[in-house]
C-alpha cells in the first residue's frame, strides 16, 4: 500500500489554496491531458463536506470512472477525499494547509491500494506509484500557478 507525500510552498493565502484545491473546475484544468471530466455528483464549483464527484478520465489508454467523497473537512486547513468506487481497491487523499509567514504550505498524503493484489503491487513498483506521484505534482503545480497569479479569480469567481 503506497503512501505518496508531497509538500508544495505557495505564495498565496491559505484560504485561496484551500478553495483552489477543492475546485472541480481547477481539477478539470489540471488534468486536461487525461480528458478528465466531472460527470456525476458535484460537477462544478467547490466540493463540500459529504459531497461526491464521479470523474471520467483516460489513464493508460482506458476510459475509467472514479467516484470520491469528501469525508472530513476543517476549513481552511484540512480536507479528505476517499474513493467510493473506481479502479483502485481503495484510496484516501488528505489535503493539509498551513499558513507560514504569509505563504501556504500545502501537504498531500495520498494512500492507495492497487487492484489485482500481487499484480497491483508489481504495477506499483514498476510504474503506478511514479505515475500517481506525477499526476499529483502536476495538479499541485497548477494550483500553485493559479494561486500565485490573478488566474485564481477565473475559477473561484470571488
Amino acid at each position: 500500500m503506497p503512501i505518496i507525500r508531497l509538500q508544495t510552498i505557495i505564495n498565496a493565502p491559505v484560504e485561496r489554496c484551500f478553495d483552489l484545491s477543492r475546485s472541480i473546475d481547477l481539477h478539470t484544468i489540471s488534468t486536461k491531458h487525461t480528458g478528465e471530466q466531472a460527470v456525476r455528483g458535484r460537477t462544478s464549483g467547490l466540493i463540500e463536506l459529504g459531497e461526491s464527484v464521479t470523474w471520467r478520465a483516460r489513464h493508460f489508454g482506458i476510459w475509467q470512472y472514479l467516484t470520491s467523497k469528501i469525508t472530513a473537512m476543517q476549513p481552511p486547513y484540512f480536507f479528505v477525499d476517499e474513493m467510493v468506487s473506481g479502479t483502485f481497491r481503495s484510496f484516501r487523499h488528505e489535503h493539509q494547509f498551513t499558513s507560514v509567514e504569509g505563504k501556504t504550505v500545502m501537504v498531500d498524503k495520498f494512500n492507495y491500494t492497487s487492484p489485482f493484489r500481487i499484480l497491483g503491487r508489481l504495477a506499483d513498483y514498476l510504474f503506478l506509484e511514479t505515475y500517481m506521484t506525477k499526476l499529483l505534482e502536476q495538479r499541485n503545480a497548477v494550483i500553485k500557478a493559479f494561486a500565485e497569479s490573478d488566474r485564481w479569480q477565473q475559477v473561484l469567481k470571488k
